[in-house]
């Protein structure tokens, strides 16, 4: 029964995006975002798009495991990154007072081909990782709600991903900013039903939950809460789904929503992390990633709405991603031609590629997280010195921040092996991470320090 429910909200959901997508699709609106009378998106579009495709399916697992661990320490450190919204807002204005119109503008001038091809590779790397990683969570849907089924969640891998890009491709950015609206619209709805009636049941303590120390203590919490302050400011910058969205609106509207989809988002996955900080407090085993553990210590009903917030935020952040990625194959990389079937073939590649690292089974959640945010850290001394503090950074310091933030991310992916055991502090993968995220930046700093110069 709980099966049935699920799969049918889901199948409106799917239903309701196909009906908001546009009739007709335009190369201005698939790859800018406007609508079929050329107009650009207004401020509650943006914001409850940038929210949508920000709470993804992903990011609110992560919010609710850090908080059955580590408490609130880990429900604080994942809504740091949601500060992002503030930095990424800030950098965006910083562009367009340049006259850029995207991040590769910036960089072309700067630093060449060679300075987009390395920014490049880190969004190739970004996209692919939001494709899978919010896969993986419709997988273990799934798996949860039809148990008897052994291929269910390779199924449903394969199925949702060609519903979102059935959709996605059919009219591109104009079709996931309208989609947005509906999904979030539905999300908003559905989470709040559940978070109500989470808080409303008697077990349920707002003192315990905001001191808890989670499962493991909040040591390794409050650890990753220093890391996401050292990633905030480039994290964004690295995300194409928001740093596209910073340039299709007027400076005053693109402002206002990025304020707006902080406070928004913020508070939902604090919210959603509640979820896990109560399921520690109640004595709940750990089980599939915290789904299992839901199944038996929610009300049916809150477990399935639960399930269809989750599915709904994996789906609009599918099409967002694949929007982003024509757009880059298309507009910045040029490997296709600009129009509809180039935009469509470049989101099939990365729906394919996406559904394939899925199946072939990574289940880690937050290592993709911490993966792409310290590979982004290369653009924190370079936005410092060349966008704040107007300095022209010479190519070779940029590549060497570049090449300190790539052997950084992957110190954090290899660092079972032993040669990178041998060099990593003997600690918690966090502790690590802190580790590799301070070197990373000191080398990053060091050259470009060395590199930069003053215009004149």
């Amino acid at each position: 029964m709980q099966a049935a429910v699920v799969i049918g909200l889901f199948g409106f959901i799917i239903v309701a995006s196909l009906l908001a997508a546009p009739r007709r699709a335009t190369a201005a609106g698939f790859f800018g975002g406007a609508s079929a009378t050329g107009q650009a998106p207004g401020l509650w579009v943006l914001v409850l798009s940038q929210v949508t495709t920000w709470i993804f399916a992903r990011s609110l697992m992560n919010a609710a495991i850090l908080g059955y661990f580590y408490g609130i320490a880990g429900v604080l450190a994942y809504a740091t990154y949601y500060g992002s919204f503030l930095t990424g807002g800030y950098v965006v204005s910083l562009l367009r007072a340049r006259g850029a119109r995207s991040v590769q503008d910036w960089l072309r001038d700067d630093f060449g081909v060679v300075g987009t091809g390395c920014y490049n590779l880190v969004i190739v790397l970004r996209l692919l990782s939001e494709v899978f990683a919010n896969l993986i969570v419709v997988g273990l849907i799934f798996a949860a709600a039809l148990p008897e089924i052994s291929a269910a969640s390779d199924w449903s891998v394969v199925i949702v991903a060609i519903l979102a890009l059935g959709y996605s491709a059919w009219g591109g950015l104009s079709a996931a900013l309208r989609t947005d609206v509906v999904q979030m619209a539905v999300f908003l709805v559905v989470f709040s039903m559940a978070f109500v009636a989470l808080v409303t049941n008697p077990e349920f303590d707002l003192g315990m939950v905001l001191t808890s120390e989670g499962a493991s203590g909040s040591h390794n919490g409050w650890v990753l809460l220093i890391v996401a302050f050292l990633q905030v400011f480039s994290y964004p910058v690295h995300d194409p789904v928001m740093m596209d969205r910073g340039f299709l609106a007027d400076k005053e509207t693109t402002r206002k929503s990025f304020l707006h989809a902080f406070w928004i988002s913020a508070l939902c996955i604090i919210a959603f992390g509640f979820f896990g900080i109560q399921a520690q407090l109640v004595g709940a085993e750990y089980e599939g990633q915290l789904i299992g553990t839901w199944a038996g210590m929610l009300p049916g009903w809150v477990f399935m709405l639960l399930l269809v917030s989750l599915l709904v935020s994996a789906l609009s952040t599918l099409d967002s991603a694949l929007s982003s990625a024509a757009r880059l194959v298309v507009e910045e990389l040029r490997l296709a031609p600009r129009s509809l079937n180039g935009g469509r073939a470049a989101m099939v590649v990365f729906a394919v590629a996406g559904a394939a690292l899925t199946l072939w089974g990574n289940q880690t959640l937050f290592d993709a997280v911490a993966v792409s945010g310290t590979a982004s850290m290369f653009l924190t001394p370079i936005m410092v010195a060349g966008l704040i503090g107007a300095r022209k950074v010479a190519l070779w310091a940029y590549l060497v921040s570049f090449a300190a933030a790539i052997a950084g991310a992957a110190a954090y992916f290899f660092r079972s092996s032993e040669m990178m055991a041998a060099m990593l502090y003997e600690g918690h993968k966090y502790e690590q991470l802190l580790q590799i995220c301070l070197a990373v930046l000191l080398v990053g700093f060091i050259a470009t320090f060395c590199g930069a110069r003053r215009v004149a």
